[in-house]
């Protein structure tokens, strides 16, 4: 009862991360979940997978409630991401799980690098229009899931900065769009986890559930906060997890 108690507290706190910066809390979920509690890094991304899988789902509602989603834009981007994170999901629980876990460090520190370059250039001018639709949609739909397949984020974590960057949209504008990608390719790539039995779910259905209770509170907090400073958390928070997991390497 108190583990449980414990997984639902650390739930609640990722799930408000994942609606703040629509990620669904994955992304701090498995370096935490490798360096607290052990798992190696396949089984964290497995494990991170229950609680993002509907956090997505509601975070992507809350979005479309406050913001409405383009759908003509968000199918290419979910179609070829679920399609591309299959594979990418395949790929990943057949490598040894070290070589994995440095793959995860490199791709949260290139990550990292991206954002703070970011915020000290010119940036591009954002509005709620795409400055490219398809089939630049459908790269980065491939790309996003391809990535987000293999290290278990869902790819909104590649997608959000690239739509601000390239394509023009506002930093909620492309969260909500990264999110309707997220939620196919989060989907199939935890049911590939589980048949390859790398899934804890004593672990992430606690971690679901707190989620559940809290990402509502990190999609308001995001709506509330300006451009500028919501980019600064995200990179932010992409640091401290390049940081916590490179402890465990």
């Amino acid at each position: 009862m108190i583990e449980f108690l414990m997984y639902l507290i650390f739930g609640v706190a990722l799930g408000t991360l994942g609606g703040l910066f629509g990620i669904g809390g994955g992304l701090v979920a498995i370096p935490l979940l490798g360096v607290l509690f052990g798992l190696d890094q396949q089984l964290a991304q497995g494990t991170a997978l229950v609680m993002v899988v509907p956090n997505v789902m509601l975070a992507l509602w809350r979005y479309h409630q406050r913001n409405r989603i383009d759908w003509r834009h968000a199918l290419p981007l979910a179609s070829m991401g679920f399609c591309f994170a299959w594979i990418g999901s395949i790929w990943a629980v057949g490598i040894d799980a070290q070589h994995l876990r440095v793959g995860f460090v490199v791709f949260l520190v290139a990550l990292s690098t991206y954002n703070l370059v970011r915020m000290f250039t010119a940036s591009t001018q954002t509005s709620s229009h795409m400055h490219y639709s398809w089939p630049w949609l459908g790269v980065l739909g491939t790309a996003s899931g391809t990535i987000g397949g293999f290290f278990g984020v869902g790819g909104a974590v590649v997608a959000t900065p690239v739509l601000t960057s390239l394509f023009g949209t506002t930093q909620v504008v492309a969260q909500g769009l990264s999110l309707a990608l997220a939620l196919p390719s989060t989907g199939v790539t935890l049911v590939t986890y589980a048949v390859h039995q790398e899934v804890n779910w004593m672990i992430g259905l606690p971690l679901a559930v707190g989620g559940l209770m809290s990402i509502s509170w990190g999609v308001k907090i995001a709506h509330a906060l300006s451009e500028r400073l919501l980019r600064g958390l995200f990179c932010g928070y992409l640091v401290f997890c390049a940081v916590i997991l490179a402890l465990k390497v």
